[in-house]
């Protein structure tokens, strides 16, 4: 089942970074599972903008059967929301993003079930990818393994001042098995990758921003103590700065420049052109281009629809 909910919260006033500060309260509508996900609609001056939470506290947030199946009913429900413009995927499990697979569970499954519910989870973590709208994953705690490689699934990430990254799995005789080998390549290059994965390091938020794994780290919050900075959720405050900065944006250029974005690393240059040709003719026949050409002779901020 399904509920709708209206809440706010308030920000500490030293927690405001220096790239502008936040609004004091944040409004939102949420549709939220009676289970491990929960899908957030902001309102007011931030319609537009979904926070996708894992709640999952007992088991600090691992994949189980229960969690990937409502993560996959959520990203339908996001992939057909035509007023969703951002999406912040978050935790509201204090100091954990997402400690990957449950391997509790996994211990209980026959190996057809281990091979159906992997499936099953890369799956999920290509929906992820493949989100029209952007994302951003907010990284307030411990992102490893299966964790790790979800949040290489969004566009963009923003690391707390207590994130842990990291891909362990050859501690423990496998390697990383949900995409994180191709994903992290992708992103920061086989020898760094390399260097990661055969030695499963673990690593905080600056090594993570030097080699070009996350967008914007939070430095902590000298009126916080240890506790405080790992419950309140720096990381995704951040993001929510990120997503207000795209949110004024065209829509459907926005979306069209990720898909053009996403396949320029796939593809041969004479191709990603071609891609980015296809792209920007979808952009021509918008209401919004026109909006945008309006707006700038009228000298104004313009006001896109999405159409």
């Amino acid at each position: 089942m399904f509920r709708t909910l209206l809440s706010r919260h308030t920000l500490c006033r030293a927690a405001l970074s220096s790239r502008g500060a936040l609004s004091a309260h944040s409004r939102w509508i949420a549709t939220e599972a009676a289970g491990e996900v929960q899908l957030v609609r902001h309102t007011g001056a931030d319609t537009g903008i979904l926070t996708l939470s894992l709640q999952r506290p007992k088991a600090k947030n691992a994949l189980s059967r229960s969690l990937v199946s409502e993560f996959r009913q959520a990203l339908e429900e996001i992939r057909n929301d035509r007023e969703a413009r951002v999406v912040i995927l978050r935790s509201t499990v204090p100091g954990v993003f997402c400690a990957g697979a449950d391997l509790k569970e996994r211990a209980t499954m026959s190996p057809p079930e281990v091979e159906r519910f992997l499936y099953s989870m890369k799956t999920a973590f290509k929906e992820l990818e493949a989100l029209p709208q952007p994302t951003i994953a907010a990284l307030d705690g411990a992102a490893l393994g299966g964790g790790f490689e979800l949040s290489l699934c969004c566009d963009l990430r923003i690391a707390g001042p207590r994130a842990i990254l990291g891909l362990p799995e050859t501690s423990l005789a496998i390697i990383p098995g949900a995409g994180g080998t191709l994903r992290l390549t992708r992103l920061i290059g086989s020898s760094q990758t390399k260097a990661l994965v055969f030695t499963g390091r673990r690593f905080g938020p600056y090594p993570a921003l030097s080699m070009g794994i996350v967008n914007d780290v939070v430095e902590p919050v000298e009126c916080m103590d240890e506790k405080s900075m790992v419950e309140h959720g720096l990381g995704y405050e951040r993001a929510l700065e990120w997503a207000r900065e795209i949110l004024p944006n065209g829509p459907i250029a926005v979306r069209m420049a990720k898909r053009s974005i996403d396949h320029a690393s796939s593809v041969d240059p004479a191709t990603g052109l071609d891609v980015e040709q296809l792209c920007y003719a979808q952009v021509i026949p918008t209401e919004d281009r026109l909006e945008g050409l309006r707006a700038f002779k009228e000298k104004r901020k313009p006001v896109y629809k999405g159409c």
